[in-house]
Parts: structure tokens; sequence; C-alpha cells
């Protein structure tokens, strides 16, 4: 019989007959391959299982492994296969290749990389790692080839996946088509995951990998996929495409844990940082894409999870990250000269190295005078040569100078548009964003150049910012005061015929008044008005003030035949602004003698001498009672004449 049958004919009978325990052990994997020449491609799965928590069943049941090749199109390529962990069990199962097999590195314990001397309450850990290795003949083809493996199901602690427990994943490697790649090799990473994340200290780790065949590398973080189910623990892989995972928000795979700085991946040299500050175990994929002419001809995935513990280190060596860009302390683009923080825990010597030649410092807080414009390494090393060393790299980049500036032109004045125009300096261009911030709670602008209207006057504080290619960022704030300009003529009046009227216009410095009918003067704030006859008569008042602002108010003046008073016969001083206030409304009197108000016992409660006021409903600064108050009223006409009237109101509340 031939291997290839074998192999299939084994699958199926394990696959028919053993129902796999449940895999929440399985914390990560990746798939990785190198190629021998002549088309032969040696395949490794790689998974990271919990050993501390897991259960030992589904451990166990890890060995073999079920695996299936397709072709790019989706096509089953030769048959599914079966991958054991070491050269016993391959002979064992038929498979001839145990060559390929190393007992010693394909199921190995997991250094935790921490000595628990430097680590304040060191949680338990316990990870291996399981390679299962399978050569392939993979002969060219125009699509390529991928090689998948699925095992359910993930922990049910994981905070950022909507039910976890229930999902399974799907790790593969992709072969590229012969028109991209000959005999390529994938990428490898070079370290193992973190097993410790300690809860609000900086974590650095390198997710960098390296390339046999020298291809360009750049990382992201990516999608994590379902593989298998519940009822199907330990499937035969299902072909391509596959399904994402559903994060819960506000988490996703490009931020899939929390941080302050939040957790960032460098695309260049694949450094994971940040400072995580929630606890929990996190799902998070990177994937490393290999470049050749230009061309993403690979891309190989690693997922893991990181759990962010109560731990915490003895000693944590930590520069701030000041910049928004990954991994940088700061971007300086006014000089050459940096001033570095170190918020580093539990030092008592510092070794600082500033990124070329020289220039190294065991200050706390040193400052250094770059020598040209670059992008630096500094790396801080605390307790160097001690029990519990720590050390840290950042980046610094030095791009001066940049310098943001902008005018601000054209009347400022309430509802006219003001031009605000860019007047930045950056030595290096171009200058990749603008947004403009009015101070009015009016949405910004984000164009180099822009217009804005201000609805109402004030001193306004507007604020620019701009960022160029570099990274360089800056601010300029500009006070812009806009006029409060208002004009107006004055409230609408009425009088008795042969009376005069001053009017008292404002907001400006130049008025022209039209018509002219029975003004003294049309081209002052204050004419006075004659009207002989009675009507009706309306005026406009044009106003230029001393910001050039132009607007118009009106006035209305009623001319009426003889002197008269109204009073209402009823008021609720109840505080709703309506009708709170009893007083007379007089025309064609020039004063008034007294306006008395008694209560139904004859006591007087309210005594005036003017118009301008009136009673609020009080007495001895208690509300008064509801009910019926008499009122007296005594006038002089414009003629001197005193007149006298009486009557009664009503208090409602």
């Amino acid at each position: 019989m031939r291997i290839g049958s074998v192999i299939g004919f084994i699958l199926i009978i394990i696959a028919g007959v053993v129902m796999p325990a449940r895999a929440s052990h399985i914390v990560g994997g990746e798939v990785t391959y190198t190629c021998s020449g002549n088309n032969i491609y040696n395949v490794a799965i790689t998974i990271y299982e919990d050993c501390l928590t897991g259960d030992p069943q589904a451990i166990a049941e890890d060995n073999p492994a079920y695996f299936r090749a397709y072709d790019g199109s989706g096509n089953v390529f030769n048959t599914q296969g079966i991958m054991v962990l070491n050269a016993s069990e391959a002979a064992q199962s038929g498979y001839c290749d145990s060559a390929y097999f190393n007992p010693t590195s394909d199921n190995i314990l997991v250094p935790t990389n921490f000595s628990n001397a430097c680590i304040n309450h060191a949680p338990s850990t316990c990870l291996r790692k399981k390679t299962f290795r399978k050569t392939y003949y993979l002969p060219p083809n125009a699509t390529g080839y991928m090689i998948v493996y699925q095992r359910c199901c993930r922990n049910a602690s994981i905070i950022n996946l909507v039910n976890p427990s229930q999902i399974g994943a799907t790790y593969y490697c992709t072969i590229p088509p012969a028109g991209l790649a000959q005999c390529n090799n994938s990428a490898v990473y070079k370290n193992y995951p973190p097993q410790i994340i300690c809860i609000n200290n900086p974590l650095y780790y390198d997710n960098s990998a390296t390339d046999a065949d020298g291809d360009s590398l750049s990382y992201q973080f990516c999608d994590t996929y379902v593989g298998g189910d519940e009822n199907n623990a330990k499937p035969v892989p299902n072909p391509p495409p596959y399904t994402a995972v559903t994060y819960v928000s506000p988490f996703s795979y490009n931020n899939p844990m929390e941080g302050n700085p939040g957790i960032q991946i460098d695309p260049i040299t694949g450094i994971v940082s940040g400072t995580p500050n929630l606890l929990g175990r996190y799902v998070v994929t990177v994937c490393c894409l290999e470049w050749r002419n230009g061309i993403n001809i690979n891309t190989v995935k690693r997922e893991f999870q990181f759990v962010v513990t109560n731990c915490s280190k003895a000693v944590v060596a930590d520069i701030p990250q000041l910049s928004t860009q990954a991994n940088t302390y700061v971007v300086n683009c006014s000089d050459y000269t940096v001033k570095f923080l170190n918020t580093s825990v539990g030092g008592f010597q510092y070794d600082w190295d500033f990124g070329f030649p020289g220039a190294t410092s065991t200050d706390f807080e040193p400052t250094v005078t770059y020598p040209d414009t670059g992008t630096y390494i500094v790396k801080l090393v605390v307790n160097k040569g001690s029990t519990c060393p720590d050390s840290i790299s950042r980046l610094v980049k030095v791009y001066p100078k940049f310098s943001v500036s902008y005018s601000v032109s054209g009347l400022q004045c309430p509802g006219s548009p003001i031009a605000f125009t860019d007047q930045t300096f950056s030595t290096y261009k171009p200058i990749s964003s603008w947004v403009y911030n009015f101070g009015d709670g009016t949405p910004v602008a984000d164009s180099e150049n822009t217009t804005h209207i201000y609805a109402q006057g004030g001193l306004y504080y507007a604020v620019l910012s701009a960022t160029n290619q570099k990274g360089c960022i800056d601010t300029a704030i500009k006070q812009v005061l806009v006029e409060k300009f208002t004009p107006f003529a004055g409230n609408d009046t009425t009088i008795v015929k042969g009376e005069h009227i001053y009017f008292y216009a404002t907001g400006g410095s130049q008025y022209t008044w039209t018509p002219s009918t029975y003004l003294s003067d049309t081209t002052i704030p204050n004419p006075v008005g004659y009207f002989p006859d009675t009507g009706r008569f309306a005026y406009n008042v044009h106003v230029v003030s001393s910001f050039g602002c132009v607007g118009d108010a009106r006035i209305r003046v009623y001319v009426v035949g003889q002197p008269a008073f109204f009073i209402p016969t009823a008021f609720t001083p109840n505080g709703d602004g309506r009708n709170d206030i009893f007083k007379p409304t007089t025309i064609g009197y020039s004063s008034l003698n007294y306006f008395r108000i008694y209560n139904r016992w004859g006591e007087l409660i309210y005594n005036s001498h003017t118009l301008e006021v009136g009673w609020d409903g009080t007495y001895g600064g208690k509300p008064a009672e509801m009910g019926t108050y008499y009122w007296l009223l005594s006038t002089i006409d414009r003629n001197g004449t005193v007149e006298k009237y009486k009557g009664d109101v009503t208090l409602i509340r």
C-alpha cells in the first residue's frame, strides 16, 4: 500500500472513532517551512500548550496532529495528512520521513525568561511547545499552496473575544506561486512569546523574525481565525476561506489589548510595546510579511495569548513614550538637544547609550545634543551587572526645524468670513496634516488654508496643529477678536402728538437714519424727533463700527392724539417671567406723584413715585395672599395738571 493511502486510511479511522477532548489548553500557534530544493518543503506546525491549567487528556490528544494541503484554488492536494511527534510514533503510523523528527526540540518546556527573584508576586506558569513536521513534494503551480491545521477550543477566560470557549483556531502557511518565488523559505520568529506580562509595567517584546532568503520583512497586527468547534475539537481542516473571530468592543485585531500608552507593533522592527493597564487574557496575532522586489510573496502568522497579571517586576527600566509613533520617546523638531526623562523603578545604577559613537551617560536623566538629523536607538540599562537588571530601548527622532504659524485676515465681525492662511516652516516637506480649532465649539477644519465665520462677537483662541512626514508636530495659538457688533436703534415707543422723542442708537461709530421725516439730524446716533400729528412712523439706522462691521436696526414710533394710561386688572407673580409685576403704563404724562396699593383691611402695602418699577406681589418680604387689592394713582400731565385715578387688581398665584 502507498504511504499516502496508509496515512489517509489511518486518519479516517482516527477521525471516525476518537472524540478528542475540548482543547482549552492551546494558547497559540504558527506554521513555517523550509525548502531543501527540488520542490521539497519541510513544514513545521508549532502549537503552544498551557501545561499548568490545561486538560491533560486534551494535551495528550494533540498528538497526532491532523492537517491538509490545499492548492491556491482551495482544492485538496494529494491527501489529508497526519503528523506525529517523534520517530517511534512515526514508524508505528507508517510515516517514513522520520529523519525530520527531533524529539528533543519538538516537545520542549518553554523557559519563562524571568527570574523569580526579580519579580514581586510572580505567577506560576507552564508553557510547552510542540512542533509537528512533515515533508512535502510541491510541484510549481500558478496558485501556490496552503497547509492548514485546526484545533478547538480556546480558553474561556479570554476577554477580547466573543464566546472564546466555543471557537477554535486555524493556523496555516502559504507556499508562493511559481511566478512569485522559487523554493521559498518562510520567515521564522526569533523569540518565544512572553509568559509573564505585568500590569502597569512597560511591555517591550521582540517579535521579529529572520528570513533565510534575505527577503525584506515588515510586521503588523492581523486577523485571528476560527477553526473547529465544540462538536469536532480536532477536525480535518476545511478549505479556505476562513472566518475571522469576533472581538469584544472596543478591542479589534489592530487594538488587541488595553494600555497607556496603547499596545502597538513597530512595522519595521517587530517590537511589540506599550504599558498594559487591564488584567486579563488576550488573543494577539502578528503577521510577518515577506517582501521580494517590492511584492508581498508570503505572510507568516503567529497567534498567541498574552496574559496580563498582577505581578510586578522589582526592577523596571522605562523611558516614557512621549510620541504617538510606535516605541518613540520623542520626535524633536525644534533643535538637536534632547532631555531624557527616566521613569524606571527599583534602580540604583543607570547606563545610557544614545545611539551614536561615544554618546553614553550614567546620569539619572541626562541631556544630549545629537550631531545630525536622523533616527537614533537609545538604550537604558538599569542595575547593569546586578542580580536583577532590566533594559529598554526607544527611538529618538531628530528633524529640526518645524514651526507652525498662520495668519488671520478679513473683517473680524460676526457673520463675516475670516481667512486662516498657513505659514508653517518645515525643513522636511511635505507637511502631511493641518487641523484648525477655531475655539467656538464648531467642527475643526483639516485643510491647509480655510475660512471661518464666527456667529457672535468675542475673544476666541484659534489653534492650528500641523504634522510633517517625519512625524514632527507643533501647534500655534492666536487670539481672534471678533467685535461684539450689535446695532440697536432703541425700543419701540408711543408718544402724544406735539411731543419730542430723543432717539439713542448704539453699536457703532457711524450712523445714517432713514427716512429723515421729523428728525433733527440723520447722521448722528441721537437725533431729536418732533411729531406734530398722529401716525405710525418706522425708522432704520445703518450702523458702521470701528472694525468696519456693517448692520441695520429698526425702531417704530406710535403717535397718539391725547395722553392715556393703562393698568391691568390682575397679575400672577409666580416667577415665570410673564405678568409678574403690577404697574401702570402711561402715555403723555410727565411724572408720577404716587402709586399706592392697599389690602382689604386698608393697610398700605406698596408705595412708589416712579413709573419704572411696580409691585412684585410681596409684603414684608413674603408673598402676599391671593385676593383683591386696591390702588390709588396720581399723575401730572404734560400741561402740569394733576390727575387722580383709583381701582382694584386681583392677585393670582
